[in-house]
């Protein structure tokens, strides 16, 4: 299928609220030939950008624990989850956004990271596209606390589990976010740790 064979018919705004939720009416060639006009809504929240720090001497990777409600709402009954450290491009380049976002949440103050990859995280319903990086950390690039920013009403914890525990941590299921196994997966083929 070709952008061109695609009609955008009608967009309304269902949400403009904390991010927009869109409602979009289109037509489309499908496979066989035949225009068909389907309404889907589609989340705009953004792009973002999320990094594993990793410490090779020790086998030790930097993850932060916070509550999201989505996966409370969906059965996590405590709401706590356990990433990697992420967050939204706002109006920086995703290196920008993710040295941004690494100092704010863990305390770190990385320089070298490394672009591995991008990929949308949820296609069927959300816009966003996630730009996935890595950098190594020391001890001597530890700033501050971490833990987030009070205005954005952020609660992080940080944690530094060795690799092997952050491991054990996603094949039991304690670790269910998808860009963290796929990060600690990347790890694991790459042999980072």
């Amino acid at each position: 299928m070709l952008m061109n064979d695609i009609n955008i018919l009608e967009t309304k705004i269902l949400s403009d609220n904390w991010y927009i939720l869109k409602k979009v009416t289109y037509e489309y060639v499908k496979n066989n030939g035949v225009r068909e006009t389907q309404t889907r809504e589609a989340y705009d929240r953004g792009n973002g950008a999320t990094i594993l720090l990793y410490n090779k001497a020790q086998r030790t990777v930097i993850l932060t624990k916070q509550f999201r409600l989505p996966t409370y709402i969906n059965g996590n009954t405590s709401g706590m989850l356990i990433e990697a450290c992420a967050g939204l491009l706002d109006k920086d380049n995703p290196e920008d956004c993710i040295r941004r976002e690494t100092e704010e949440e863990t305390g770190y103050q990385v320089k070298d990271v490394r672009k591995i990859f991008e990929a949308y995280m949820s296609p069927g319903s959300v816009t966003e596209i996630l730009y996935f990086f890595v950098a190594e950390y020391s001890k001597e690039m530890k700033v501050n606390a971490g833990g987030g920013l009070e205005d954005e009403e952020e609660n992080i914890e940080v944690l530094e589990p060795g690799f092997d525990k952050a491991i054990e941590m996603m094949h039991n299921g304690e670790i269910k976010d998808a860009k963290t196994i796929m990060l600690l997966q990347y790890a694991m083929i790459h042999q980072l740790l």
